[in-house]
């Protein structure tokens, strides 16, 4: 199904947007949301990576930095009075981090919105967290949930393929370790998303080994709130400038992508996310039309995307993402993270946030 072409291709889309309609029916969703970037310094080699391994240019990652504690309230606080109802918070794994770090950002957040959802900390982080504090992976994370953390993005996933990780990311945790902390993190209580990012030294059948992990694991669990297809962007990323990556995935095999996940994943997973950070808003919202039901987030800021050379990612307003919605013959509606609906007062304010106040950033190396 991930190679189809032609006449097969058309009917696995087709196949897949009437099963959106039969499940979701002409109801899209989005969430108004913050993303919170606080460090692209980072211990690991990933060769994808030019968040923390790219340019230094100011267009792309940047000069290395630490964002204050005080940055992070503050960017929360105003995240809240713009109408978000989440902020979702990752970084690299900065040298001098320790659980006790994570806890800290996280109550760092909530002191600027207490009743804001705080999406945060990849498997990756969660992992590097519980080692450093010399505790389990459930200590660790149930320290988290009742510290207020409300769930966690499912990154750092990658493709779920050991021969795939063995050159995009030799250092970082195994697939095993990535489903193994998504999986306690369901047992105590934090759902969490999944993500593949695909197009570089992947194939279609590595792919589908990722589909049907993430498809088991459900399963067992009924944990994941969705799955978002993340295009790998090429530009700027190390593995391409050495020549040993693709320009990413085509269009056909995003489609593909985002087609077959409805028809695989269903009925455990069943919110498909098309990411307008990586492919573009127009042709994210195309994708309505190939199983997805979902256009992720207003993001308000992002940095690890156009890092790699993304032209995207600064803020989608709510009135834009609505928009395209509509323009696609279908009903928008603002969503919470784990896919209620918003709270009024918020989406009030979603529709008459001021313009956002510049970003303060610290030093690499300074904690508070």
């Amino acid at each position: 199904l991930l190679s189809a072409r032609g006449a097969d291709m058309q009917a696995v889309v087709a196949a897949a947007d009437s099963l959106r309609v039969a499940v979701c029916g002409d109801n899209v969703s989005y969430v108004v949301n913050r993303n919170i970037n606080y460090t692209n310094v980072c211990t690991y080699g990933c060769t994808f990576c030019a968040f923390s391994k790219g340019k230094p240019s100011e267009a792309l990652r940047g000069a290395s930095y630490l964002l204050p504690l005080h940055e992070v309230t503050r960017r929360t606080t105003e995240a809240w009075k713009r109408g978000a109802t989440e902020v979702c918070m990752q970084g690299g794994i900065h040298p001098d981090f320790t659980g006790q770090m994570y806890l800290d950002i996280l109550a760092a957040a909530k002191a600027g919105a207490p009743d804001i959802h705080v999406h945060a900390f990849s498997p990756l982080e969660v992992l590097h967290g519980a080692t450093s504090l010399g505790c389990s992976v459930p200590d660790f994370l149930a320290q988290l949930k009742a510290a207020g953390l409300g769930s966690l993005p499912g990154t750092a996933a990658e493709v779920l393929d050991p021969a795939v990780r063995a050159v995009l990311c030799p250092d970082k945790l195994s697939t095993e370790e990535w489903l193994g902390v998504v999986e306690t993190a369901h047992t105590v209580g934090l759902r969490t998303t999944s993500t593949i990012m695909f197009g570089h030294v992947d194939s279609p059948a590595a792919w589908a080994r990722h589909l049907l992990l993430l498809r088991d694991l459900q399963a067992r669990t009924g944990g994941i709130t969705e799955f978002v297809p993340l295009p790998f962007v090429h530009m700027e990323a190390p593995i391409f400038l050495a020549d040993a990556a693709r320009r990413g995935p085509t269009l056909r095999e995003c489609v593909l992508m985002h087609a077959v996940a409805r028809l695989v994943l269903h009925p455990l997973i069943t919110n498909i996310q098309a990411s307008w950070v990586k492919m573009g808003p127009t042709k994210a919202a195309q994708l309505l039309a190939a199983g997805c039901n979902d256009m992720g987030g207003s993001i308000m800021n992002e940095s690890i995307t156009r890092a790699a050379g993304a032209s995207y990612g600064q803020e989608l307003t709510p009135w834009r993402m609505e928009e395209l919605i509509i323009a696609a013959g279908l009903k928008p509606y603002q969503r919470t993270t784990l896919y209620g609906r918003a709270p009024k007062q918020q989406q009030t304010a979603s529709l008459q946030a001021e313009k956002l106040l510049p970003l303060q950033t610290g030093p690499a190396r300074q904690r508070r």
